[in-house]
């Protein structure tokens, strides 16, 4: 891999990934493009639907998603940026493999015993202005909140996150992309497939690596393949059906 830290291409669109078994798939469908490290994350230049663009590994977990969205942002100070990946499913509220066009998100694993909790929980929920996009959408999409944490889904906390949080699924970085990308006032898609469900009796591919780097490239083949019309949709342009 090739080092580079600067910003030295006009970049339009930003696309983040964060797990390593959606990485891997992202490589695989780019037939090994040519990556590039930097100190938050390994990259490649790519276009999207004629725009230049940068496909970037920005790691699992809030701190790795949050310090590379702001990488990305001051390195390139792209027009779009777009987190394409994995989540898992709340069971009863939503279907493996939906995909979520994410709306609101809720950093839920913040345990306030000073204050009020209830603040702390509101001062890291970010509501994503999806006023950009037009319709028809390039893929069928269900519109929700998602809630992040350190942490995959607890059974013990499924009820919670149901009711309390209103949730229909969760995942380890989207509530910290969104907090970064909103206090950059930059324009944010974010697009999580559900590759498994939680109940609160458990998990139905917990202690299954293999089973879920399978269902993650079920997940990412068909977001990879929507990208371009995404964009399109973004920019208010064309979209192919």
């Amino acid at each position: 891999m090739k080092e580079s830290h600067t910003g030295e291409f006009s970049v339009e669109i930003v696309v983040l990934i964060s797990a390593i078994a959606e990485w891997r798939t992202v490589l695989t469908y780019y037939r090994d493009p040519t990556v590039q490290v930097s100190p938050f994350g390994a990259y490649f230049f790519t276009t999207l639907a004629g725009r230049q663009s940068v496909m970037f590994f920005g790691g699992w977990g809030k701190v790795s998603a949050a310090a590379s969205t702001q990488y990305v942002i001051d390195n390139w100070h792209p027009k779009l940026l777009i987190n394409i990946g994995t989540c898992g499913g709340l069971s009863g509220r939503i279907r493996c493999g939906d995909i979520i066009l994410v709306d609101e998100t809720i950093i839920y694993d913040i345990y306030e015993r000073m204050g009020d909790p209830i603040q702390a929980i509101r001062d890291y929920t970010t509501h994503i202005d999806l006023s950009y996009l037009c319709e028809p959408y390039p893929q069928k999409v269900q519109l929700g909140r998602i809630v992040s944490a350190d942490q995959d889904i607890d059974p013990d906390l499924v009820f919670r996150l149901r009711e309390e949080y209103n949730a229909i699924a969760a995942d380890w970085e989207s509530g910290a992309i969104s907090w970064t990308a909103q206090r950059n006032r930059m324009r944010l898609l974010i697009l999580r497939g559900v590759s498994d469900l939680v109940s609160e009796v458990g998990g139905e591919i917990y202690n299954n690596n293999e089973g879920f780097t399978q269902r993650a490239e079920r997940i990412m083949l068909p977001l990879l393949k929507a990208l371009p019309n995404w964009v399109r949709c973004a920019f208010w342009g064309s979209v192919q059906q």
